[in-house]
């Protein structure tokens, strides 16, 4: 009889292992999302400091973002190139989503907005 509970929870501390191990390589193929903003033209530098740049990494680090592009130097290679560019990466297309919705970005959007003409959105990015 106990060989049979030794053969029981053996199976089941595998088992258990085996679907750690699938979880951890299902998180590891979900690709990230990336959020692009393309500023063409920035019409009020001032606003635009103080109402974006000051606040934008703090919003974009507490919803678990991060900075991968945030430049002013740029290489057209066809057409006109954005004055600023931006490229923000999150783990998941609802934190990116989480954090477009929030208040504080919502804030933030609407600065970046009156102050210059650009544009955002949110793309999948590519899985390994």
């Amino acid at each position: 009889m106990n060989r049979n509970i030794a053969m029981g929870l053996t199976l089941l501390a595998g088992a258990a292992i085996g679907a750690t191990a699938i979880e951890g390589l299902h998180a590891q193929a979900t690709p990230p999302t990336y959020v692009v903003v393309a500023i063409r033209k920035i019409n009020d530098a001032d606003t635009f400091k103080t109402g974006v740049v000051d606040k934008a990494s703090a919003v974009i680090k507490a919803a678990g973002g991060r900075f991968v592009v945030r430049t002013d130097k740029i290489t057209s290679l066809d057409g006109p190139p954005p004055q600023r560019f931006v490229l923000l990466q999150f783990d998941s297309p609802e934190k990116a989503q989480a954090w477009h919705v929030s208040q504080a970005q919502k804030d933030i959007d609407a600065a970046r907005l009156k102050s210059t003409d650009s544009l955002s959105f949110m793309v999948e990015g590519a899985g390994n």
